[in-house]
């Protein structure tokens, strides 16, 4: 069977059939293949998925998240892809706007799930404690960044003294309620025991529903901390950090946040 294009010139050269016809084709075409560029190009690499309002990212895209006054990076960490979380610029104090945030994200009840592995660094000063976590209602448009957060102390977990044991898990507020201060008035109330071991992937799990916030370390059916009074109160939202503090080597893996 014959090649139709061969016999017919102007099948093979449509310009010469409909010359206006053929310029509008081309135009379309070149449109099409701009937005589909622009497309591509507005999106990472596995960057936020989204089912319904759920978000999951994979944290394996520096470009997912934005720091604030941490420094971020790409790597790989007991053998999963992963961020690379830590501080930058001088120390301030504890218990800080020091994460790396999901922009464009606006977090108020629901639950938040992330993979962690923290240890102090070798050039990490004594009292390091490789703290890790997740910082949640950061009001990231105020140009304050206050939150809430939790974090744990991984060293502490199976330390033999047991007053650090029972200091493994943290919540704070920022600005004002660093666990020094919580810690004087209210002993015992913001901060709890978890097995850790430095360095391991660590499953975190936070559930939160207006001034109550639930920490869940592993596979734990139960939370091992609760806080009834969220400091920011219960209308307060934002998005979602990693979070870092003081000498850690801070890493995070597929970050699953779902709103209530």
């Amino acid at each position: 069977m014959s090649d139709p294009t061969m016999s017919d010139p102007t099948m093979s050269d449509p310009t010469k059939s409909n010359p206006t016809k053929s310029n509008r084709d081309l135009k379309s075409m070149q449109s099409i293949r701009v937005a589909a560029l622009a497309m591509l190009l507005s999106m990472s690499a596995q960057t936020v998925a989204a089912e319904g309002s759920a978000v999951t990212l994979p944290l394996n895209d520096a470009s997912q998240v934005r720091p604030r006054n941490v420094t971020v990076e790409v790597g790989r960490h007991g053998g999963s892809d992963a961020l690379e979380v830590r501080l930058a610029g001088p120390y301030r104090g504890p218990d800080m706007d020091t994460f790396a945030f999901v922009p464009g994200l606006d977090f108020h009840d629901g639950t938040i799930e992330v993979d962690v592995a923290g240890s102090p660094l070798p050039t990490a000063l004594a009292g390091a404690r490789g703290f890790i976590g997740v910082a949640f209602r950061i009001d990231a448009n105020g140009g304050g960044f206050p939150c809430e957060g939790f974090y744990i102390r991984p060293t502490n977990g199976r330390a033999d003294d047991q007053v650090r044991r029972n200091h493994s898990t943290q919540y704070f507020s920022y600005p004002g309620y660093d666990f020094d201060r919580l810690r004087r008035e209210a002993p015992g109330s913001y901060e709890s025991y978890a097995d850790l071991v430095p360095g391991e992937w660590t499953h975190l799990r936070i559930e939160v529903s207006g001034t109550v916030a639930k920490l869940y370390v592993g596979a734990a059916a139960q939370p091992v901390l609760i806080v009834q009074d969220l400091k920011r109160g219960a209308d307060a939202h934002g998005t979602v950090g990693l979070f870092v503090d003081n000498g850690t080597n801070g890493h995070f893996r597929n970050l699953s946040v779902r709103p209530q």
